[in-house]
């Protein structure tokens, strides 16, 4: 291996030639330089704000949910180096992405039994887009090639999942005007706990049924809307754009990139709804935060479908799609996830997040605090100061990503009670200085 680099050196690299996501370039921040983690920490290359460590209370993007270093996760990485760490998905297949993907379509809900396995979560939105436009292709109906999403959601940052984000308030409002026109409900009203909005839920059904003609599927993310802003709906929603969508033949694809494998205290959360989608995406936490990887997957319907039609077969082929590396740490994720009593993890973490956060009601600039499973938010009244909310966090000893008027944390399920109550006096520390 080669010697570490002076930190001010790799930072003086770091300028000159890595473009950061959401940033400029050349970047005007320099960001902290992490040399390793382990558990719920990231150790600092050098101390800043007095800490060498910081808890994570991101989950690296809510990803690493069983934290850093893990050692089953490690141990399932080397025995797979051993024997292979890639080889093309066509023409040839291996026991890691087999065991995976009927891993996957076992505990996913319904008869969702079909999986395609690609590189990230916006790739497997964009996978998701084309099995619906080429399902009704194949039906001979290729009027329906649009997709119907609410306000305030977010998919990814590729072409077609950008169409379906926030058209207005989103980070790709600059796309407006190129995209592919799609068709937008309100967004959904807030509260998980809240009861259906009957005035809501009709306006749901009658853009559906509206458009039902030119439409291929709806897609959501369900329970929590996430990078869109952090918000959460009633699960009644969702039963009411299932039954929709059958009554007006139209297809729904729930997005469960960030949702999915427990965050919100369901293993899916189409689970609070009973609800099972005809395609779901799956990422991010899908190999606890070790490599990229995320999975689309349909029911029989969808893949019967495209199979009949004059092109009988899905043209999508990512040159790393089914990594084995990748599919063996995943298979490892989810047997840690799965032999521990997740929810109970879940439910503690809940707890402690409620209790941590209440104090922020009485911050002044306040305007709301939510939390559902292990996701807590607090959102104030006016776009947050990055950099002052952020040295607040780490002055606290964690690392934080407050974006917009968000201040949020999805811990590591592995974070300790301490560890919930230091990231709570960190979130409450970015409200008051951010």
């Amino acid at each position: 291996m080669p010697e570490p680099m002076d930190v001010h050196d790799l930072l003086a690299l770091d300028r000159q030639h890595v473009w950061h996501p959401y940033g400029p370039m050349p970047g005007k921040d320099d960001p902290l330089v992490i040399e390793s983690a382990a558990g719920v920490r990231l150790r600092t290359a050098e101390p800043v704000q007095g800490h060498t460590e910081l808890v994570d209370g991101m989950s690296s993007w809510w990803s690493a949910i069983h934290g850093y270093n893990h050692p089953v996760l490690n141990e399932a990485a080397r025995g797979q180096l051993d024997r292979m760490s890639h080889v093309m998905f066509g023409g040839l297949t291996h026991e890691p992405a087999v065991r995976l993907a009927q891993r996957l379509a076992d505990i996913s809900p319904g008869d969702l039994e079909h999986v395609f396995l690609c590189d990230s979560g916006s790739v497997s939105v964009e996978v998701a887009a084309k099995m619906c436009l080429q399902y009704w292709r194949s039906l001979g109906r290729p009027a329906k090639q649009r997709l119907l999403t609410w306000r305030g959601g977010y998919h990814g940052d590729t072409w077609q999942p950008m169409s379906v984000c926030d058209p207005d308030g989103g980070m790709h409002e600059l796309w407006s005007g190129v995209l592919t026109r799609q068709v937008f409900a309100d967004a959904p009203p807030g509260g998980f706990d809240a009861p259906v909005d009957e005035a809501y839920a009709d306006h749901l059904r009658e853009m559906i049924a509206r458009h039902a003609d030119e439409l291929a599927a709806v897609i959501v993310e369900p329970v929590v809307q996430g990078a869109g802003g952090m918000r959460f709906h009633s699960p009644g929603y969702l039963r009411v754009l299932r039954e929709a969508c059958d009554a007006h033949d139209v297809l729904l694809v729930l997005d469960e990139i960030a949702t999915g494998f427990g965050r919100t205290g369901e293993l899916f959360a189409a689970g609070h709804a009973g609800v099972v989608p005809d395609v779901m995406c799956v990422g991010k936490a899908l190999t606890g935060g070790y490599l990229t990887m995320a999975a689309t997957l349909c029911t029989p319907r969808v893949a019967d479908g495209i199979s009949r039609g004059e092109v009988p077969v899905l043209a999508h082929g990512p040159t790393f799609m089914a990594n084995p590396l990748a599919a063996a740490v995943a298979g490892a994720s989810l047997d840690v996830l799965l032999a521990q009593d997740w929810r109970q993890e879940i439910k503690r973490i809940e707890t402690g997040l409620r209790d941590g956060l209440a104090q922020a009601r009485t911050i002044p600039g306040v305007r709301d605090v939510r939390v559902l499973g292990a996701i807590g938010v607090v959102q104030l009244d006016r776009p947050i100061d990055m950099t002052a909310a952020t040295r607040a966090a780490v002055g606290e000893g964690v690392w934080l990503r407050p974006f917009r008027d968000l201040i949020y944390t999805m811990p590591p399920y592995i974070t300790g009670d301490e560890d919930i109550a230091r990231i709570c006096a960190a979130v409450c520390a970015a409200a008051r200085e951010g």
